[in-house]
């Protein structure tokens, strides 16, 4: 809902990466973002600009006087409707007249016209990337206030392998909704979101873990980021993508998750526990390989992992989960009290829907006095947000 109703100037310039231009066009279009596309001479060699019109349902803007443009009059139009001016590609040549102030071209014009914020992809060869006039260059741009994300490295369209690739789209889409974000709701807060399952070790290949997969706290991570906050997302294993714009911590145990949640919540406004932190461990971990024998069984003692949320202590808000296979509402509630939270989120994890691994969620939310408040199945992004409006109405009471 964040691009909802938002006007994203995305440039497109000369390079072999023109095509990504038109996937995070498409992209930001389903997302709900009015998309206008500037494209410079050289790019219009590499893609045709009827790809991008027929993406976003907008005329593309090729000239500085294109009088078929409704901007053709009044250049600086372009510049004053946009939410988000994004260059991706970035060439060295765009990135060089920008730096210099040069408004030659309509990109250059709106870029220098606007007052919305400016993010810029790089994407060239490793040796003009490297080149000191380009750092420089770049160097200036970010002293004022854009956003440079990437490049990244790998084999580039030469067959040398380096610096200069286009980042993945993702990682701008990424960058877009945390920069739309900082002036949403939850700007100028710290958020520390946990996820995943952890993974106690038996021996040097096993282990102890649950299904987790860290869904839902990877989407309350990155819906914390799209409405402002500056998030730490301390992730146990998980095969998810590394979310873009947050400091994200690995760990594996409960209890590293424990240390690097103590570590993180010290300047915190609020800790969001939706990892699954295993209760049990085994009390003595093999350092070799347990081989296995011809006795029919195997014992393992166990003992308590750290109450992570039992044992931190501070005035930031503290929100728990609840993953329940019966008495939903009764054991959500007794761990409220339990651990002393402000919110506590339950889920029934015996449902195929909402459960464990599902991309959509279920769930009750019930706060420090006692309300009850059931949610339709959504998908959990949409559970996300539904939970950080809990959470920024204590954030504002307080």
């Amino acid at each position: 809902m964040e691009m909802k109703d938002k006007t994203v100037v995305l440039g497109v310039t000369g390079s072999i990466a023109a095509y990504k231009g038109a996937e995070l066009a498409s992209q930001l279009a389903q997302a709900g973002a009015k998309v206008e596309v500037v494209m410079t001479e050289a790019a219009t060699e590499f893609i045709a600009p009827l790809t991008f019109r027929n993406i976003t349902g907008r005329p593309v803007v090729t000239k500085m006087f294109e009088l078929a443009s409704e901007y053709s009059v009044e250049h600086v139009a372009l510049a004053e409707a946009a939410d988000v001016v994004v260059i991706a590609p970035a060439t060295a040549n765009i990135i060089a007249k920008i730096a210099a102030g040069i408004a030659d071209d309509m990109l250059c014009c709106t870029v220098l016209a606007t007052k919305a914020p400016v993010i810029v992809a790089p994407a060239m060869h490793a040796s003009m990337y490297e080149n000191s006039v380009t750092q420089d260059n770049l160097a200036k741009l970010k002293s004022r206030g854009f956003t440079v994300v990437g490049p990244a490295y790998g084999r580039l369209a030469s067959g040398v392998v380096g610096m200069g690739r286009l980042v993945d789209v993702n990682e701008i889409l990424g960058t877009i909704r945390q920069v739309l974000g900082r002036s949403r709701d939850l700007a100028g807060k710290r958020i520390v979101v946990t996820a995943g399952g952890t993974q106690e070790p038996v021996d040097p290949v096993r282990c102890l873990t649950n299904r987790s997969s860290g869904k839902m706290g990877y989407a309350l991570a990155e819906a914390a980021r799209d409405r402002g906050a500056q998030v730490v997302l301390v992730s146990a294993p998980s095969s998810l993508p590394k979310p873009i714009g947050m400091d994200v911590a690995n760990v594996g145990t409960a209890q590293e998750m424990c240390e690097a949640v103590k570590k993180a919540v010290t300047k915190a406004d609020a800790l969001i526990m939706a990892a699954a932190v295993a209760d049990y461990r085994p009390k003595k971990v093999s350092k070799s390989k347990i081989k296995r024998e011809r006795a029919s069984s195997l014992m393992l003692e166990l003992e308590r992992t750290p109450d992570i949320l039992g044992e931190l202590k501070g005035k930031f808000l503290r929100v728990g989960f609840a993953a329940e296979s019966e008495d939903l509402v009764a054991n959500a509630k007794k761990k409220l009290q339990e651990k002393g939270l402000a919110l506590i989120v339950a889920n029934d994890i015996t449902a195929k829907v909402s459960g464990i691994g599902a991309d959509t969620n279920q769930v009750v939310i019930i706060d420090r006095k006692g309300k009850v408040e059931e949610l339709p199945l959504l998908p959990k992004r949409e559970v996300a947000d539904r939970i950080l409006d809990k959470v920024v109405q204590f954030l504002v009471k307080r």
